[in-house]
């Protein structure tokens, strides 16, 4: 078992005293001093007493509750080949996250309690993030038969969100019922929004750019309309409903008005869909096939004008590797997906931190407070205050660093971002007062 997840959850087991030297809480004011005893923080200020504990000299670093990422596909178990949940987490802890929750789309599906369990196990074992199974909505991921939500919600794993993410929970009457049984569970169903009959053979957003390049248009009402039926579901079950990877106006449209009729709805926004638009298929670059589709110039400004409102909740991966053989191919034969855990971070400050839409406080609202909030983790997302857990992610906000897929955590290395220059860096993860990320290197 991981040495880290040992200390963590051992009594006996001493916590290494640290003294955080000069960091920027929420990037506001000047440096203080942190100290982290027993896996809190136990003092924070200008005269901070740091005898006996281990020094970290952060000079200036913007200080942030560790992030959660509540759409991460760590392929584990089935496809080993991509990812792995030890390869997974070390990319997760990288890019400042503390906790993930693995998506059910794997070989076997995560629909009965002996896969969450398997999955939550092996993230324990890792121990450099929180790894938190997302359990099916229905069995094998079909849309047919409603998955055993409540023996997943029982079990060690104690699933909390329920998702066929990559298929669309599409029949109204299984989400109504799955929507209805989660509010005895206090569980979240999480929707990837996509109506099937208008997405047949789909390859790229329906628009002008895809009718020049030949490629079948998946439409953004194809998005936009489950989100209108299952806002009206959760108003009417009195139930939580969670969108996925919000990608167009429209749908910033309708979850606005939603919220306004007292819908108890919340919606992700992944970093690609703030910085990319369709214009990157001009090449027939497989890397830039995802699901659902880059979308319009359009369609990524208003994303970000309602991420920085609030509309859009929180910003979310949907972390999706592949094997070089799913996506070094022809366009219409590569799977959809894209890596996301090591350059989110960036991709957030350059789209909205340099921009101004998003303060640093901000960051922490939409990358951690939130998304904790939304998955109930009542250990994650918490202020910068003394007798808190220490999960923290300290960041240079002037680093730059230069995007290279194989020189990231992932087996994996489908990045769009291959070559570009990003703003900002992780350079220390904690996880309840454990370095998982020192000096931005992940520990083992």
């Amino acid at each position: 078992m991981n040495a880290t997840f040992q200390a963590l959850n051992d009594p006996n087991v001493a916590f290494k005293a640290l003294h955080l030297r000069g960091i920027r809480p929420y990037g506001e004011g000047p440096p203080v001093d942190l100290l982290i005893r027993g896996g809190r923080i136990t003092a924070l200020g200008s005269d901070v007493d740091g005898d006996g504990a281990e020094v970290i000299d952060a000079g200036g670093l913007v200080a942030l509750p560790g992030f959660v990422d509540l759409h991460t596909h760590l392929r584990e178990p089935g496809r080993e080949d991509a990812e792995t949940i030890e390869t997974g987490s070390a990319a997760a802890a990288l890019g400042g996250y503390t906790a993930v929750f693995a998506m059910a789309n794997t070989d076997p599906v995560a629909d009965n309690a002996v896969v969450v369990e398997h999955v939550w196990r092996r993230g324990r074992e890792v121990g450099l993030v929180d790894v938190h199974p997302v359990g099916a909505v229905t069995v094998g991921l079909r849309g047919e038969q409603l998955a055993e939500l409540g023996t997943m919600a029982r079990s060690a794993a104690q699933v909390r969100m329920f998702s066929d993410d990559g298929f669309c929970v599409a029949d109204p009457l299984i989400m109504r019922r799955a929507l209805e049984y989660s509010t005895a569970l206090n569980a979240v169903i999480a929707q990837h929004a996509e109506e099937p009959r208008l997405t047949a053979g789909a390859q790229a957003h329906d628009g002008e750019l895809a009718a020049r390049l030949g490629l079948a248009g998946w439409p953004a009402v194809a998005e936009e309309s489950i989100v209108a039926r299952d806002c009206l579901l959760a108003r009417h079950t009195g139930a939580r409903l969670h969108v996925c990877h919000v990608s167009t106006e429209g749908t910033a449209d309708i979850l606005r008005w939603a919220k306004s009729q007292g819908a108890t709805v919340s919606a992700e926004v992944t970093p690609h869909h703030l910085l990319l638009d369709d214009e990157r298929l001009a090449t027939y670059d497989p890397v830039n096939k995802v699901n659902p589709p880059l979308r319009t110039g359009a369609d990524t400004k208003a994303l970000r004008a309602a991420l920085a409102e609030g509309v859009v909740d929180c910003v979310a991966t949907d972390h999706a590797p592949h094997a070089p053989q799913d996506k070094d191919c022809e366009w219409s034969a590569a799977r959809p997906g894209m890596l996301g855990l090591q350059t989110a971070l960036s991709v957030v400050v350059r789209t909205m931190v340099h921009p101004g839409l998003l303060t640093w406080r901000d960051v922490a609202r939409v990358m951690s407070e939130r998304p904790a909030e939304i998955a109930g983790l009542r250990a994650h997302g918490r202020p910068i205050a003394v007798g808190e857990p220490a999960t923290l992610t300290l960041v240079d906000p002037d680093a730059t660093w230069t995007v290279r897929g194989d020189e990231l955590a992932s087996i994996a290395d489908n990045t769009p971002y291959e070559g570009m220059e990003l703003p900002g860096r992780v350079i220390h993860t904690l996880l309840r007062g454990t370095l998982t990320v020192h000096n931005g290197k992940a520990s083992t």
